[in-house]
């Protein structure tokens, strides 16, 4: 985000691991209206560059109107082919407020596309749009047809407290992954109150969320699934914070309607519902999100993970790969103002997951939602290093990134804990179980470059191009080297993921 900067000062004390972020509390560190302004005497190029296409305001009711689309032309080089790809996506977006306490949003976007690049291999790997849903084939099966929508409704009564109600997804941790919660899966429904007293948020979040059977019949509904989510941030003191996260999935039962129990509506948090107590074994998983803030603009911030379920304490120091030992972590560096040019950031971050992390019992109960993790895209069983730099002039951004991720891939006949979708009791050895170990063993590394100039900040319309590179290295596979070189047209209001 452009104004991290501000929020990642150690004398804002703003909670920083909880995203989407709150407008309204963000504006009371900075007011993001004013950041690119761009004054043009011409009154029409005026309005173009700094207004929203529609907009209304008076005294108790106001709302704006804006495009939203990525219209992209690409270029793949790679595998002894040379071959064009497109992006066709249209959508609107609403928001507005009634008087200070209602606020809503909502937008909608189909979308056309035909990959020809290492993104139409994801798509194949996956079943799955990242971030999207299934598509739809058309023609020869080359192009894509999907949509995709988003909205909430919010009621703020006073300063301390927020319900929510939407169709969205939440981010929780201040690197570029999380390993609690992420926001790489599909959008799904959900009820969040958020708490805030001085030093204290407290965020209570109840999603229905879903998993596709492996022979899913057409025109059955998908089974359905919960999941309950307590995240506890703590301002310690203006250099230092702390998160306490737990997440509780329950899966469907027969009738796919899912195992809803009242004990999940339990505000507190932290305390397991009382099913658990009678032997059931609900998908629990609970991590602590730190963050360390020294001069001002150095921030170091880490996540630890644990699944609860089949946990042995005696094992879990043993070094014997026990399957049961199933725990992530993340550490990650960032800073602003390098070398005292403003403007001119860098980011890095080491993320490691051990097999069958987000696994479990039943294929329902997986840390998943629409085959798609909602932790780390690719699952578990691997350990990744991203790295960025970033510099923005006016409304002239550069970015420069690079990955190098290495993850166990499961065969046909196995389970070695990298798929989460398989379940725990197919796997395939209880000890031994090391790290990026399957059988298939795959190395990727990933670069890309960007210019992009910022045209309209309401929006976030803005002119890109990019330089992308991609190499993958298997050891039942083929090697993989892709280049990609792409130019777009776009609105840049959601995060989707293609560098797995």
């Amino acid at each position: 985000m452009p104004y991290d900067r501000f929020l990642y000062n150690s004398e804002s004390r703003f909670h920083t691991s909880v995203k989407p972020y709150d407008v309204n509390e963000v504006n009371t560190i900075v007011n993001i209206d004013t950041l690119y302004v761009k004054h043009c005497k011409n009154k029409v190029l005026n309005y173009a560059l700094n207004n929203n296409i529609i907009q209304y305001k008076s005294k108790d009711f106001n709302f704006t109107i804006n495009p939203t689309f990525n219209f992209e032309l690409s270029n793949h080089n790679g595998e002894n082919n040379d071959k064009t790809g497109w992006i066709n996506d249209r959508g609107v977006f609403i928001n507005g407020n009634i008087t200070d306490k209602v606020y809503f949003y909502t937008a909608f976007h189909e979308i056309q596309s035909d990959y020809s690049d290492y993104r139409r291999n994801i798509i194949s790997e996956f079943g799955i749009v990242p971030g999207m849903c299934s598509p739809r084939k058309l023609g020869d099966g080359t192009v894509l047809d999907y949509a995709y929508a988003e909205g909430y409704a919010s009621f703020i009564p006073n300063k301390h407290l927020a319900f929510q109600l939407g169709h969205g997804k939440s981010f929780i941790g201040d690197g570029y992954r999380s390993l609690l919660l992420s926001d790489n899966s599909l959008n799904y429904p959900y009820c969040k109150i958020t708490t805030n007293i001085g030093p204290i948020k407290y965020m209570l979040l109840w999603a229905q969320q879903y998993y596709i059977q492996q022979n899913h019949k057409v025109f059955v509904r998908y089974s359905i699934k919960w999941n309950t989510i307590h995240y506890f941030d703590w301002i310690v003191c203006p250099q230092f914070a702390i998160g306490f996260f737990q997440a509780i999935m329950t899966g469907s039962d027969s009738t796919n309607t899912g195992n809803f129990n009242l004990h999940y509506l339990n505000p507190l948090p932290f305390v397991m519902p009382q099913e658990n107590a009678k032997g059931a074994k609900d998908n629990c998983i609970i991590g602590l999100n730190e963050k360390m803030t020294l001069w001002k603009n150095h921030v170091l911030y880490s996540q630890i993970v644990l699944n609860t379920n089949n946990c042995k304490r005696k094992e879990l120091f043993k070094g014997n790969g026990y399957w049961g030992n199933r725990y992530a972590f993340q550490i990650g560096y960032k800073t602003f103002d390098i070398a005292k040019i403003k403007n001119l950031d860098f980011q890095t971050e080491f993320n490691y997951i051990r097999p069958f992390m987000y696994a479990h019992e039943t294929r329902s109960e997986a840390y998943n939602h629409a085959k798609q993790p909602l932790a780390h895209p690719r699952g578990a069983n691997l350990y990744e290093s991203v790295s960025f730099l970033h510099y923005n002039w006016k409304r002239i951004f550069l970015q420069m990134k690079y990955e190098y991720l290495v993850y166990g891939k499961d065969t046909t006949n196995s389970n070695m804990g990298g798929n989460i979708a398989k379940t725990i009791v197919t796997r395939s050895q209880d000890n031994n179980n090391a790290t990026t170990q399957s059988g298939n063993r795959n190395i990727i590394t990933y670069s890309d470059f960007a210019v992009s100039y910022l045209l309209n900040p309401n929006s976030a319309m803005n002119v890109t191009f990019g330089i992308s590179h991609r190499r993958q290295s298997s050891e039942l596979e083929a090697p993989k080297n892709q280049w990609l070189y792409y130019i777009g047209f776009r609105t840049n209001l959601d995060n989707f993921y293609y560098d797995l």
